[in-house]
């Protein structure tokens, strides 16, 4: 259980109160935590009698003077990828363990001393194969009001050091913030590693699944026939999330532009891509796979094709099971004589895990204002106008799940993918022919296939030019499926790095203008 306040201008030593005004979740209030004993008084208003385990943390928030006009106050990312619970700064209670006996409960005070800080985070180092690079971005830095910067991790190809006259594709792996590539290993799984169960893809030892299919992929990246390339994973997180969807956006930012012309110059720069957009691709799943379908609609010049893998919603008409445009709320679906709560998740078998009221509920209790962290909030940040108090303009009532019409309307114009090929295919479909890929899950677990199925009939209606491209599902799939017919989910997702590069240099071959070099990153 979480219970949120926001606090401002807190002075050391002074107490701040968290009662039962604090938004909670999944209880919403401390007088709703159940009692494990039912047989025992509660005193009204009051927690149950009993022992409990409690901790606080002060998620810090600092001052942001925008470009814009705008002064907000959020939690700016400190190298961890926007997660206020090991965020370097913050602070926090040791945990404790109480005792409320019958007559005590809420209206009896306990005190918790946040006298705890989490430490900097060591910065990277390279090895052979793993480099880093570090710019500060002039664009963001202006939007913002202070030094904003872009990083991003290299995987560079063998022999990388050998041949400084060679010159490579450059591949952006698009993915949530990581600090490394965690399907890339140089040494055999660890012997000693003991076997774990992944709930998620109910399989036993999956950890140690990982560390072989990310030694199988060095294995591959070192051997003589393996394509030379450079593989990228671009660290953008921002003050609202561990990633920006590496589009420009009223609230977060142009780091569409930031990426595009200032940090991938950059990084083909310093590790010597090809620097051309014949010679570049996007792929990745899940946000990285509506941000490589984005910036390769939104800049389909810069890239020659993007694989999009269990992608973000892609079509408002279906934002995860919500139609935006025609629903009236985000949380029910309403009937002539009953209404029926919407869930968020499932499992293959369609078992709901939460529904979309609760994840909301959930988000509130980490922040007000759209200052979470979480999933529903950053779509809210980076797809909407920003709202009179400078914060992002809501697209429902976080309590009451209403939609907001006319905010849907805005994201429609700027951020539904389906919505703006149709409107613009005459202009972006010659610059799109043969570059869109989009894999999903028949069961996907956060009903993303819903909108993949509107694309799929908007691009095999194209013609003048038609698409030319793919749209592939995997049956019975949860999330994260890659487009790998002989490849169990949860093996697939490992495979991004290698599933797409045959059709990568299928493409370069036939699409390379005149005179490319073609040679020599073929060592």
């Amino acid at each position: 259980m979480v219970f949120g306040v926001t606090v401002d201008h807190w002075k050391p030593g002074e107490p701040v109160l968290v009662d039962e005004r604090a938004f909670g979740y999944p209880v919403r209030s401390l007088r709703d935590v159940p009692a494990s004993d039912a047989s025992r008084p509660r005193p009204a208003g009051a927690l149950p009698p009993g022992e409990y385990m409690v901790q606080a943390v002060l998620n810090r928030y600092e001052t942001f003077h925008r470009a814009d006009g705008t002064t907000v106050k959020l939690h700016m990312d400190q190298g961890e990828g926007q997660h206020w619970n090991i965020s370097p700064g913050n602070l926090y209670s040791k945990p404790q363990r109480i005792t409320l006996n019958e007559l005590a409960g809420l209206r009896k005070p306990f005190s918790l001393t946040l006298d705890q800080q989490i430490p900097p985070i060591p910065e990277p180092k390279d090895t052979k194969y793993i480099r880093h690079i570090k710019i500060q971005s002039a664009l963001l830095t202006k939007f913002w009001g202070r030094p904003m910067y872009l990083s991003a991790i290299v995987l560079v190809p063998w022999g990388f050091d050998e041949h400084p006259d060679a010159h490579f594709p450059l591949i952006i792996f698009h993915d949530h913030f990581v600090d490394g590539f965690d399907n890339f290993r140089t040494e055999p799984p660890d012997p000693n590693l003991k076997p774990d169960y992944s709930d998620r893809f109910h399989i036993a030892g999956y950890n140690r699944i990982q560390q072989e299919e990310a030694y199988k992929f060095y294995q591959q990246w070192i051997s003589p026939k393996f394509p030379r390339v450079l593989i990228v994973k671009i660290q953008h997180a921002n003050p609202y999330y561990d990633d920006s969807y590496a589009v420009n956006s009223a609230n977060v930012g142009p780091y569409g532009d930031a990426i595009e012309t200032e940090l991938i110059p950059a990084i083909e720069k310093q590790f010597r891509g090809l620097g051309a957009g014949w010679s570049r691709f996007v792929y990745g799943g899940s946000t990285g796979g509506w941000e490589s379908l984005a910036v390769q609609v939104f800049y389909p010049d810069h890239y020659n094709g993007a694989f999009a893998a269990c992608p973000d919603p892609i079509d408002f008409h279906a934002y995860t099971n919500i139609d935006l445009y025609h629903d009236k709320n985000a949380f029910y679906l309403y009937g002539a004589n009953k209404t029926v709560e919407q869930p968020a998740m499932r499992d293959y078998l369609g078992h709901t895990t939460i529904t979309t009221k609760q994840v909301n509920e959930y988000e509130l209790a980490l922040g007000d204002h759209g200052r979470s962290g979480e999933q529903f909030d950053i779509w809210q940040a980076i797809y909407g106008p920003v709202g009179k108090d400078g914060y992002p303009q809501p697209i429902f009532n976080k309590e009451t799940g209403e939609i907001d019409h006319q905010t849907a309307e805005y994201w429609r114009q700027h951020y539904d993918l389906e919505h703006i090929l149709e409107t613009n295919w005459s202009t972006l479909g010659p610059k799109l022919q043969g570059k869109i890929h989009i894999y999903v899950g028949s069961d996907d677990t956060y009903f993303l296939n819903d909108a993949v199925y509107r694309m799929e009939d908007f691009l095999k209606s194209t013609s003048n030019p038609p698409y030319d491209g793919e749209v592939t599902y995997g049956p019975r799939a949860e999330h994260c499926w890659n487009g790998d017919p002989t490849q169990p989910n949860y093996l697939s997702r490992l495979h991004y790095n290698t599933m797409y590069l045959p059709k990568i240099l299928d493409r370069i071959e036939k699409t390379a203008p005149a005179g490319a070099d073609l040679t020599s990153w073929r060592y």
